[in-house]
């Protein structure tokens, strides 16, 4: 086992917690680390107080904090990506004729994180910063669909299912049965259920480890591209979604 610089030690904590991609306690972390048991868990008091990691609600366990989650998507829109990104979705949006996004999960909500709007006088206005619900949209959808099944029967049989719009799906168990169709078919749609008179399809964006990180959709106005027409250009989605998680693991 790799001997951990003292000056290095609560970086080396953030890698672990994050490479894990799940909840994670001192000692998970410290199998890799192979500190002292006291300076373990110093550690993470020290990263919690601070805002990099956070408890969950057993206690034991920890996760990524808001600072650490606000310092990754920093990362994800520095320049010399977002260069090459915005070039992906211009080409995407260009070919598709839409407004194409890339959007993350946070905690409870996405967030859009970038964003080309497309050239049609009647579009929909949803801002980079703009935070959305997961289970009436289909980057929320989308991110549900990678979660373990129990992760997703709680967060269901927890969040409050609001009628967002005439398509919104209200029922747990239609929810439930819409997401597994969307973790099989690898993407996922909003049929004018988180907005009237919209439709969307996403697809995901991973990292180095497989896992899903961001999505990349896009919007429409359904008096202008039903959903049907819409699935079509999934494979531009998929292709484009490729280009995007070479960009991340460069």
């Amino acid at each position: 086992m790799e001997k951990v610089a003292p000056n290095l030690r609560l970086l080396h904590v953030i890698e672990a917690v994050a490479k894990a991609g799940v909840p994670v306690t001192p000692t998970d972390v410290n199998t890799e680390l192979g500190l002292p048991k006291a300076t373990i868990h110093r550690l993470f008091s020290t990263l919690e107080e601070a805002g990099y990691l956070q408890k969950e609600i057993d206690g034991r366990y920890y996760s990524a904090g808001r600072r650490l989650r606000m310092m990754s998507t920093n990362i994800l829109s520095s320049l010399r990506i977002r260069t090459a990104r915005t070039a992906v979705l211009s080409s995407l949006a260009e070919s598709i004729g839409e407004t194409c996004n890339i959007s993350i999960p946070d905690r409870e909500e996405m967030v859009y994180l970038d964003r080309v709007e497309t050239k049609w006088p009647l579009r929909i206005q949803l801002p980079i910063g703009t935070r959305v619900p997961f289970y009436c949209t289909a980057s929320g959808k989308m991110y549900l669909s990678s979660l373990r099944l129990s992760h997703l029967k709680a967060y269901i049989s927890s969040i409050k299912l609001e009628a967002r719009a005439p398509g919104t799906i209200t029922d747990p168990e239609r929810l439930l049965e819409e997401i597994l169709e969307t973790r099989k078919r690898s993407f996922s749609q909003d049929n004018e259920e988180f907005m009237e008179g919209m439709i969307a399809i996403a697809v995901p964006i991973y990292d180095d480890q497989k896992r899903l990180v961001s999505t990349l959709s896009f919007h429409a106005p359904n008096q202008r591209l039903s959903l049907e027409n819409a699935k079509t250009h999934v494979t531009k989605l998929q292709e484009a979604s490729n280009q995007l998680t070479n960009l991340i693991q460069e």
